[in-house]
């Protein structure tokens, strides 16, 4: 026990600084502007976040804020509950988990994150050149490989898809196993240079990845990629998104999303930015963004009654 207790105090020492960083603020302080995150990495994910919220600070004085904090969640139902309960203010989110959190009347999107150039993006199905699948209908019977049950463009897309052509959806024990005749197997490969390899080794029938992975040699080998078709796309959906909790002041909700579509123009936003998951600028939302994200949810709702 004695030899624990050095190499206990070091951890509780170097965890310290997040802890406090990490602690619930009162939801009733309303000088304090709390940006909050699903993570499942929160140093790595706190490294990404601090350096915005470092920016945006010091320029909602104006609107009373004298401070700022950042709290993770471990899901989207503790998150929903952190907006719910007024303990964060905003967030950045992939399209789907967007779509539910406005489902939920807990939050509502602000503005679009642009990465990688792109303020859009959809899926693609994808096969072998040399597979008899032609269309959606022929992958009855047949499988294909989603990243993660959190992934938007790379699970809650293609699944609604599916489901919209008309599809019924089955989860299958491993890549090897087969589903029913009248059903598609679906199957999570984690990462998208699984999804490609699975496919390119026959593995699975069918993978489906983002129109921007699809032209990442890192996700999509130049070796694979000469070997696959496209059956199959998706409508387009924002890229990523901030969103603000529901009731928040609409003063500071103005000043927020002012200051962070100004960043871009900013010499001294740049950095925060970049380590903000390379994001290039923020833009608004217009009309066909919000049909988009009416549309996914609608369909996120559908895959969580039907599929889960």
């Amino acid at each position: 026990m004695r030899r624990l207790m050095p190499a206990l105090l070091c951890l509780l020492l170097a965890w310290a600084p997040f802890a406090r960083a990490q602690g619930t603020p009162s939801a009733d302080d309303a000088s304090v502007l709390v940006l909050g995150r699903v993570s499942d990495d929160p140093k790595a994910h706190y490294d990404q976040l601090k350096p915005l919220l470092d920016y945006v600070i010091p320029r909602m004085a104006s609107v009373g804020i004298r401070s700022g904090r950042i709290l993770m969640a471990k899901d989207l139902q503790q998150m929903t509950s952190y907006l719910r309960r007024g303990r964060v203010d905003w967030i950045n989110e992939t399209a789907g988990n967007a779509a539910l959190l406005e489902y939920r009347g807990v939050a509502r999107s602000l503005l679009i994150s642009e990465r990688e150039g792109a303020t859009r993006y959809h899926s693609l199905f994808f096969v072998r050149r040399d597979s008899p699948v032609q269309s959606l209908q022929d992958l009855a019977g047949r499988s294909v490989a989603f990243q993660s049950p959190l992934s938007t463009s790379a699970y809650f897309l293609p699944a609604a898809q599916l489901l919209e052509n008309g599809q019924s959806l089955e989860l299958l024990l491993s890549p090897m196993d087969k589903p029913a005749s009248d059903r598609v197997g679906y199957v999570f490969a984690r990462t998208e240079l699984n999804i490609t390899t699975w496919v390119h080794k026959r593995m699975v029938d069918a993978g489906v990845l983002s129109n921007l992975d699809w032209i990442n040699p890192a996700r999509m080998p130049p070796t694979f990629s000469q070997d696959f078709r496209v059956i199959a796309r998706t409508p387009d959906v924002p890229r990523a998104l901030i969103l603000t909790r529901r009731g928040m002041d609409p003063r500071v909700e103005a000043r927020l999303r002012e200051v962070l579509m100004d960043a871009a123009n900013d010499p001294e936003a740049v950095e925060a930015l970049r380590r903000f998951m390379d994001t290039v600028r923020f833009v608004p939302i217009d009309d066909d963004e919000r049909r988009a994200l009416e549309q996914l949810a609608t369909g996120v709702q559908r895959v969580r009654a039907e599929v889960e």
